[in-house]
Protein backbone atom coordinates (compact mmCIF):
# COMPACT_ATOMS: atom_id res chain seq x y z
CA UNK A 1 0.00 0.00 0.00
CA UNK A 2 1.34 3.65 -0.83
CA UNK A 3 2.35 6.58 1.76
CA UNK A 4 -1.45 7.74 0.22
CA UNK A 5 -3.15 4.76 0.85
CA UNK A 6 -2.21 4.90 4.04
CA UNK A 7 -2.76 7.99 4.94
CA UNK A 8 -6.33 7.72 3.24
CA UNK A 9 -6.75 4.32 5.22
CA UNK A 10 -6.29 6.18 8.88
CA UNK A 11 -8.65 8.79 7.82
CA UNK A 12 -11.81 6.48 6.19
CA UNK A 13 -11.42 3.87 9.76
CA UNK A 14 -10.66 6.84 12.16
CA UNK A 15 -7.03 6.24 12.84
CA UNK A 16 -8.16 2.47 13.13
CA UNK A 17 -11.00 2.74 15.52
CA UNK A 18 -13.18 0.96 12.79
CA UNK A 19 -10.75 -1.96 12.78
CA UNK A 20 -12.32 -3.08 16.20
CA UNK A 21 -13.52 -6.56 16.59
CA UNK A 22 -16.49 -5.59 18.13
CA UNK A 23 -19.06 -3.21 16.62
CA UNK A 24 -16.75 -1.33 14.41
CA UNK A 25 -19.74 1.73 14.16
CA UNK A 26 -19.80 2.40 17.62
CA UNK A 27 -16.07 2.38 18.05
CA UNK A 28 -15.81 4.05 15.26
CA UNK A 29 -18.11 6.78 16.40
CA UNK A 30 -15.60 7.86 19.01
CA UNK A 31 -13.33 9.31 16.60
CA UNK A 32 -16.55 11.67 15.81
CA UNK A 33 -16.51 12.34 19.87
CA UNK A 34 -13.02 12.80 20.12
CA UNK A 35 -12.79 15.76 16.86
CA UNK A 36 -15.99 17.59 17.76
CA UNK A 37 -14.94 18.14 21.60
CA UNK A 38 -11.22 19.08 20.18
CA UNK A 39 -13.11 21.37 17.72
CA UNK A 40 -15.02 22.48 20.81
CA UNK A 41 -12.59 22.93 23.08
CA UNK A 42 -10.39 25.30 20.54
CA UNK A 43 -13.92 27.44 19.81
CA UNK A 44 -14.18 30.05 22.24
CA UNK A 45 -18.10 30.79 21.28
CA UNK A 46 -21.17 28.45 20.50
CA UNK A 47 -20.89 30.46 17.05
CA UNK A 48 -17.24 29.50 16.37
CA UNK A 49 -17.87 25.60 17.37
CA UNK A 50 -20.81 25.88 14.63
CA UNK A 51 -18.75 26.96 12.15
CA UNK A 52 -15.82 24.59 12.92
CA UNK A 53 -18.01 21.24 13.33
CA UNK A 54 -20.03 22.54 9.86
CA UNK A 55 -16.31 22.85 8.27
CA UNK A 56 -15.02 19.50 9.56
CA UNK A 57 -18.44 18.22 8.53
CA UNK A 58 -18.66 19.14 5.24
CA UNK A 59 -15.34 19.02 4.18
CA UNK A 60 -15.08 15.14 5.05
CA UNK A 61 -18.34 14.19 3.56
CA UNK A 62 -17.28 15.58 0.58
CA UNK A 63 -13.96 14.11 1.10
CA UNK A 64 -15.26 10.62 2.28
CA UNK A 65 -17.96 10.65 -0.62
CA UNK A 66 -15.16 10.16 -2.91
CA UNK A 67 -13.71 7.57 -2.02
CA UNK A 68 -15.78 4.45 -3.61
CA UNK A 69 -12.70 3.53 -5.85
CA UNK A 70 -10.38 3.13 -2.97
CA UNK A 71 -12.96 1.39 -1.16
CA UNK A 72 -13.30 -0.65 -3.45
CA UNK A 73 -9.91 -1.18 -3.94
CA UNK A 74 -8.00 -1.32 -1.02
CA UNK A 75 -10.90 -2.68 1.25
CA UNK A 76 -13.54 -4.34 -0.81
CA UNK A 77 -17.15 -3.99 0.23
CA UNK A 78 -19.97 -1.65 -0.41
CA UNK A 79 -20.16 -0.66 3.05
CA UNK A 80 -16.77 -2.26 4.74
CA UNK A 81 -16.63 -2.42 8.55
CA UNK A 82 -13.70 -0.59 8.89
CA UNK A 83 -15.04 2.62 6.74
CA UNK A 84 -15.91 4.50 9.91
CA UNK A 85 -15.70 7.82 8.47
CA UNK A 86 -19.43 8.23 7.60
CA UNK A 87 -19.79 7.72 11.36
CA UNK A 88 -17.36 10.88 12.09
CA UNK A 89 -18.94 12.80 10.11
CA UNK A 90 -22.82 11.73 11.31
CA UNK A 91 -22.13 12.36 15.21
CA UNK A 92 -20.01 15.81 14.75
CA UNK A 93 -23.44 16.77 12.61
CA UNK A 94 -25.55 14.99 15.39
CA UNK A 95 -23.51 17.74 18.14
CA UNK A 96 -24.20 20.91 15.62
CA UNK A 97 -27.56 20.19 14.81
CA UNK A 98 -28.55 19.74 18.93
CA UNK A 99 -25.98 22.93 19.89
CA UNK A 100 -27.28 25.14 17.60
CA UNK A 101 -31.31 24.70 18.18
CA UNK A 102 -30.59 24.48 22.08
CA UNK A 103 -28.29 27.39 21.80
CA UNK A 104 -25.32 26.29 24.00
CA UNK A 105 -22.01 24.89 24.11
CA UNK A 106 -23.02 20.88 24.58
CA UNK A 107 -21.46 19.62 28.13
CA UNK A 108 -19.89 15.92 28.96
CA UNK A 109 -24.01 14.70 29.18
CA UNK A 110 -25.09 16.36 26.13
CA UNK A 111 -22.40 14.51 24.62
CA UNK A 112 -23.14 11.73 26.24
CA UNK A 113 -26.54 11.57 24.87
CA UNK A 114 -25.73 12.64 21.35
CA UNK A 115 -23.52 9.24 21.18
CA UNK A 116 -26.11 7.39 22.11
CA UNK A 117 -28.66 9.12 19.75
CA UNK A 118 -26.63 8.87 17.05
CA UNK A 119 -26.06 5.33 17.26
CA UNK A 120 -29.63 4.60 17.88
CA UNK A 121 -30.79 6.12 14.56
CA UNK A 122 -27.57 5.12 12.74
CA UNK A 123 -28.81 1.22 13.52
CA UNK A 124 -32.41 2.46 12.67
CA UNK A 125 -32.18 3.99 9.55
CA UNK A 126 -35.40 5.61 9.51
CA UNK A 127 -36.28 7.27 6.41
CA UNK A 128 -34.67 9.10 4.69
CA UNK A 129 -31.64 7.22 6.03
CA UNK A 130 -32.44 4.09 4.53
CA UNK A 131 -32.71 5.20 1.48
CA UNK A 132 -30.01 7.22 1.15
CA UNK A 133 -27.59 4.14 1.57
CA UNK A 134 -28.74 3.09 -2.16
CA UNK A 135 -26.99 5.88 -3.83
CA UNK A 136 -23.88 4.87 -5.62
CA UNK A 137 -20.45 3.99 -3.82
CA UNK A 138 -19.46 5.76 -1.00
CA UNK A 139 -22.05 9.02 -1.38
CA UNK A 140 -24.69 6.13 0.44
CA UNK A 141 -22.06 5.15 2.75
CA UNK A 142 -21.94 8.55 3.67
CA UNK A 143 -25.36 9.95 2.84
CA UNK A 144 -27.05 7.98 5.60
CA UNK A 145 -25.02 8.70 8.45
CA UNK A 146 -25.16 12.60 7.70
CA UNK A 147 -29.71 11.55 7.82
CA UNK A 148 -29.01 9.66 11.12
CA UNK A 149 -27.10 12.61 12.79
CA UNK A 150 -29.96 15.31 11.41
CA UNK A 151 -32.39 12.88 13.40
CA UNK A 152 -30.58 12.55 16.20
CA UNK A 153 -29.54 16.36 16.59
CA UNK A 154 -33.81 17.09 16.38
CA UNK A 155 -34.29 14.65 19.04
CA UNK A 156 -31.94 15.54 21.06
CA UNK A 157 -32.90 18.86 20.88
CA UNK A 158 -36.60 18.36 21.75
CA UNK A 159 -35.64 15.56 24.62
CA UNK A 160 -32.46 17.33 26.28
CA UNK A 161 -34.68 19.94 27.74
CA UNK A 162 -36.94 17.02 29.15
CA UNK A 163 -34.23 15.23 30.61
CA UNK A 164 -32.12 18.38 32.53
CA UNK A 165 -35.68 19.68 33.65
Amino acid sequence: MSLGDRLRWLLVSSGGLGCSPFAPGTVGTLGGVALAVGLQAASPTLAAALWSWGVAAAVLWLWGSLQSRFVARVIGGEDPGLFVLDEVVGYVVTVAIAASLLGRLPDGLDHAAAFVAFRVFDVLKLPPARQLEDLPGAWGIMADDVAAGVQAGLVLWLALPLVRG
